[in-house]
This record gives C-alpha cells, sequence and structure tokens, in this order.
C-alpha cells in the first residue's frame, strides 16, 4: 500500500542536478536555447515530492537535455493565493497542475492561460473519457491536459452495519444502494446505538468550511435525483434537493456539524464515532489505513444513495496541466513539450505517481495489480458531469456550506434555498 505524503506548508523543491540541470544565460546546448520552466502542483499524491517525480523529469530530460524545470509545491489553504499574488506580480508559474475548476473556469476564463488545442490533436486525446473532456474546455478553447481522476464516494463501517443489522440494505458486489435503503440503514444503526448505550451518531453533515464538500453535495443531489448545476447555472434550489434536505435534517442519528469539515470527518469515522463517511475516495482509504490501521478492515466503499431504479451521479476529481501566458514563446513551447511527452511517452508512470485513476481508456490497467485501486475502479462508471465549471463557482461553494449551518440551525428549507447561489452579475 503506498502512502501518500501530506503536503503541510508551501515549500520549493529544486531537482537535484540529475534530474534538472541548472539553466543558463545566453549558452547554447546542441545548437538550443537553454530554457528553464517553472511547475506549480497541488497536493496530487506524490506531484510535489522531489524524489517521486525524478525519474519523470529524467526522462523528459534524456529526450530534452535544453529544459530545466524547478517545482513548488502549493497546498489548498495558500495556494489560491499564492497563484493569485504571482499573477499580479507577473511571476505566474509555466506550469501548474491542478483542476478544471481552477485552470478552466478560473485563470482560463480570466484571459491568464494558453489555449491547448494543439495538444489535443494528438490521437492519445481520443482514449479521454467525454466527461473529462467536457470539462477541460470553455467555449471551444482547451485550457488543461488532464492526467488523472477520481471519483468520489461515500465508505461504511462494515462491521458495525452487520452488527446493527443494516447490511442487508446494501449490495455488496455492486457498492450501491436505493434512497430507501439508505434511510432503513441509517434507521437500524440508530436503534443499534441507543440499545447498546453508545453516545453516537450515524452520520454528520460536516459543513465548517467548504473542506469536502463534493461529499454532502453528492448525498444532497443523489437521493432524489436533484442536481447542483448544469455548467451554465446553479439548480440546487429544486424540488428534489429540497426534499433530501428536509428529510436529512429530520432525521434521527443524522447531525448537521458546523464544527466539522471534510478531513474531521473521515476521523471520526475512522475513529468508530460515525457509521459511514460522505467524504471519501481511494486515497482517503490510504491516508486512513495509515493512521488508522485497526480500522482498515472494517471500511467498504459504497456508492451515493439513489432512487430505486436509478444509477447514482457521483462527483469526481480531475487534474491535469494548464500552461500560463507569459509572454515568452520559448517557455510556453517547453511547457507543451513538457506536457507532449507527458502524454505521449511517459503516461503510465505520470498516472500512478498521482496515486489515482487514468483520464483514458488504457489496453492496461496500470493498477492491475492493485486490489484496492481496482476495487475502487467500479465507481468510474457513475461518473458525472464535471459541474464545477459553472461560473462563479468559488462564491457557490462558500454559499454551499453557509447553507448547510442555516439547515441545521432549524432554518426553512426552502427559504434559505430559494435563489441559490443568490450571485448577482
Amino acid at each position: 500500500m503506498k502512502k501518500i505524503a501530506p503536503v503541510l506548508i508551501s515549500s520549493l523543491l529544486l531537482l537535484s542536478a540529475a534530474a534538472c540541470a541548472p539553466a543558463s544565460s545566453g549558452t547554447e546546448n546542441g545548437g538550443k536555447a537553454e530554457t528553464e520552466i517553472s511547475l506549480w502542483t497541488y497536493p496530487i499524491g506524490e506531484w510535489g515530492n522531489a524524489n517521486s517525480l525524478a525519474p519523470l523529469i529524467n526522462a523528459f530530460r534524456r529526450v530534452h537535455p535544453e529544459v530545466s524545470i524547478v517545482i513548488k509545491t502549493v497546498d489548498y489553504t495558500t495556494g489560491d493565493a499564492e497563484v493569485a499574488q504571482a499573477i499580479a506580480e507577473d511571476r505566474a508559474p509555466d506550469l501548474i497542475l491542478e483542476g478544471p475548476e481552477r485552470l478552466v473556469a478560473n485563470w482560463g476564463a480570466g484571459g491568464y492561460m494558453l489555449p491547448l488545442n494543439d495538444l489535443w490533436e494528438g490521437e492519445e486525446t481520443e482514449d479521454i473519457y467525454e466527461s473529462v473532456e467536457r470539462a477541460c474546455r470553455k467555449d471551444g478553447t482547451y485550457y488543461i491536459y488532464p492526467l488523472c481522476m477520481t471519483t468520489h464516494c461515500m465508505a461504511i463501517n462494515s462491521d458495525l452495519f452487520r452488527e446493527a443489522g443494516a447490511w442487508q440494505y446494501i449490495d455488496e458486489e455492486s457498492h450501491t444502494w436505493t434512497t430507501e435503503d439508505f434511510w432503513n440503514a441509517v434507521a437500524a444503526i440508530d436503534a443499534y446505538n441507543k440499545e447498546q448505550g453508545f453516545d453516537r451518531d450515524v452520520a454528520a453533515i460536516y459543513c465548517n468550511g467548504q473542506g469536502g464538500d463534493q461529499g454532502t453535495r453528492a448525498l444532497v443531489n443523489n437521493l432524489y435525483g436533484g442536481t447542483f448545476a448544469d455548467g451554465k447555472v446553479y439548480t440546487v434550489d429544486s424540488a428534489e434537493n429540497i426534499k433530501a434536505l428536509e428529510r436529512l435534517a429530520r432525521t434521527e442519528g443524522i447531525r448537521f456539524a458546523p464544527d466539522m469539515n471534510g478531513g474531521e470527518e473521515q476521523a471520526a469515522f475512522c475513529e468508530g464515532e460515525l457509521a459511514m463517511s460522505f467524504c471519501w475516495n481511494v486515497v482517503a482509504e490510504l491516508n486512513q489505513a495509515i493512521s488508522h490501521p485497526d480500522f482498515a478492515a472494517s471500511i467498504f466503499p459504497m456508492a451515493f444513495p439513489a432512487e430505486e431504479g436509478k444509477e447514482p451521479s457521483l462527483q469526481g476529481g480531475i487534474w491535469g496541466f494548464g500552461v500560463f501566458d507569459n509572454h515568452d514563446e520559448a517557455r510556453a513551447a517547453a511547457a507543451k513539450e513538457f506536457i507532449r511527452f507527458i502524454g505521449e511517452e511517459d503516461y503510465t508512470r505520470a498516472v500512478t505517481t498521482s496515486s489515482y485513476l487514468p483520464v483514458r481508456k488504457l489496453e492496461r490497467d496500470p493498477y492491475e495489480s492493485d486490489a484496492l485501486m481496482t476495487e475502487y475502479d467500479i465507481f468510474s462508471r457513475y461518473l458525472g458531469d464535471y459541474y464545477q465549471i459553472t461560473p462563479h463557482w468559488t462564491e457557490a461553494r462558500a454559499a454551499w456550506w453557509k447553507l448547510l449551518q442555516a439547515v441545521g440551525a432549524g432554518a426553512d428549507v426552502a427559504e434559505a434555498i430559494a435563489g441559490f447561489p443568490n450571485i448577482k452579475e
């Protein structure tokens, strides 16, 4: 089991001379000018870890010795502010590794990114999943070349489910359940907790900020077939979502938790304080199995519950490369050449370095010998549209957790949700 090293602070990682030759000014290397480019990466698996990236960089530089790469890792707490400041000071990175909500809906829409349409002309892009492809462009312009993805799901405590008689409510083979089965399972576990004298919740609707908010959105949207957005407008204030929030608010055993974020919900689940987690994916299991080894065998990943006869629509994470427009043709060309090399020559290694799944259909599964990754791959078939590229995404995310806080405090759901997210152009 591969450990995913958490990135706690921004750090500048200058790869060793073996990985990245130092740039020089005005020198020639094989008839080509030496070019130094910068790559900033959010914490996506082992990307940003110098030792893990060295094989990738070495392979690239064997083909392109004229290009050196400086890597900086930014986190999700301060990274956006660092990028914004770099843009304002005309020192944006040449390359950045992140998702469409930033590369397409934010920086791309803001005019800071270079179009990557030329990179999409290669035959490799024909195998990229359609839902991923749609998320990488805006108005016909591609701002991201995708690398990897994951499908966010939920998880249950299999031991507790069996003890409480709730295991009967899940489809163990497909890792799915219906909305009715979900409510029945919550009721069974809540009754069991009370019978045993356990002072604990079945589940928590965490809403102390946006951390892990994909889980609470997926839960509410799937229960009765609602949606969050369609890429153009927000559709949160639907009858289906109102019904789901009202039912969650009055269900015993489910607590709205304004004091808890997604990471804290994961920890509470793995410490036995909750019977299920809504903030989950394969990397969560890898991380939590390390910090909670005694609980690892009890983790059973599940799709979010959907109405009888309907398949769940799960939210995914997509990560890929974008190129900032720094008005330097040589650096832009070098940055694109790195992306092209990763996509054509070293794609499998780049994907496994991320510890996520490939965004394209491959003849050979890079994780075919990894039972855990194979188990989670089942959720890829339920991947829904990547609606995070809807305009005003940042404001909508903030509005979502504030809405959950209001509902948890007893607000009328229909009134609290009306006109969500109340953003004026």
